[in-house]
């Protein structure tokens, strides 16, 4: 593969001296592609579908709901770059593209089950669509500057997805497959963006830069955190949990075991170091290793590929009842 360090340093010094990025910050080997994954014929087993945990399913049931549009989004924006950047990044977006396209086919029939587990989404996404109709208001390098702060949140917690065995310890099995695979292609992708928004930005100075992607990821991170929290509490109203019960359960969750919050801070804050780049760190082990725990889901029968399905062929979940 080479020094990932070493492909940073040539794309900042090249950044300093004012001159186009060749290629990208990625890994030359890298291979990004979307593997059109098909989950969607699995229906949730349990209304708390993450180990029968109501704060853990909360969480991903909140998080899912922003994939459709937000992913969406991120590729609207990257696609207006791709005919103006090196033909290696511009493989990338392509890649990108891609991925993120199925992610978002995905989440929308996960997200119709979360509907058919009696749960009323709407003000959840209605959230949504205002922080992103207020983005795309912006100045379109704005627009990349959010999404690059926004897949480098994905990034880490998909990571940390697939390295904490916690976090699907017990949960439904074709859910638990598909949260690995989409964790994985986030891990894949993790420097497209960034990468994009190092180009785009190859005339400004390394410190307008640095100030600019600063200032973003804090504010993206205030408003990620504050809309997700909301979420949560939202959906586990509906399950009667509320007050400080909600808080102080909510709060274990995050910050104590499994912490999904506490154990991406230290990745959250290396996005301000001088000459970070989401490569800097290659664990494409986890891609294998999130690959081995759902290959038996990509796999009608051995040896086989898997059968598309239609859309419109696919079983649809049944309701399923309230626990509390």
């Amino acid at each position: 593969m080479g020094d990932v360090s070493s492909h940073t340093d040539q794309a900042e010094a090249g950044l300093t001296e004012g001159a186009a990025i060749v290629g990208s910050a990625t890994p030359a080997d890298l291979n990004i592609q979307s593997r059109n994954r098909h989950f969607s014929s699995a229906a949730m087993e349990r209304r708390w579908w993450v180990g029968g945990d109501p704060y853990a399913t909360a969480f991903f049931n909140a998080l899912s709901i922003t994939f459709p549009k937000g992913e969406t989004f991120f590729m609207k924006v990257l696609k207006q770059y791709r005919d103006d950047v090196p033909e290696k990044l511009a493989r990338e977006i392509r890649g990108f593209v891609q991925q993120e396209a199925v992610h978002s086919r995905e989440h929308l029939f996960f997200n119709k089950q979360i509907e058919q587990s009696d749960f009323d989404i709407s003000r959840l996404e209605q959230a949504l669509t205002d922080v992103i109709d207020n983005i795309g208001t912006m100045p379109l390098i704005r627009q990349l500057v959010a999404t690059t702060c926004l897949e480098h949140l994905t990034a880490i917690m998909a990571a940390e997805f697939i390295a904490n065995p916690k976090h699907f310890q017990d949960a439904d099995e074709e859910q638990r497959k598909m949260w690995l695979w989409h964790a994985s292609e986030e891990v894949e992708h993790k420097g497209v963006a960034y990468d994009t928004w190092l180009h785009a930005t190859k005339d400004w100075s390394p410190m307008k830069r640095w100030v600019t992607q600063s200032v973003f990821m804090i504010r993206i991170s205030l408003g990620f955190a504050k809309n997700r929290t909301k979420g949560i509490f939202d959906l586990l109203r509906q399950d009667g949990i509320s007050g400080p019960r909600a808080w102080f359960g909510f709060a274990h969750y995050a910050l104590v075991s499994p912490a999904p919050f506490r154990r991406t801070l230290i990745p959250w804050f290396q996005f301000f170091l001088p000459g970070f780049h989401p490569w800097n760190k290659d664990d494409r082990h986890l891609i294998q290793l999130a690959e081995s725990e759902y290959e038996a889901a990509i796999m009608d029968k051995a040896g086989e590929p898997e059968t598309i399905v239609p859309m419109g062929d696919r079983r649809k979940p049944g309701r399923l009842p309230k626990v509390a």
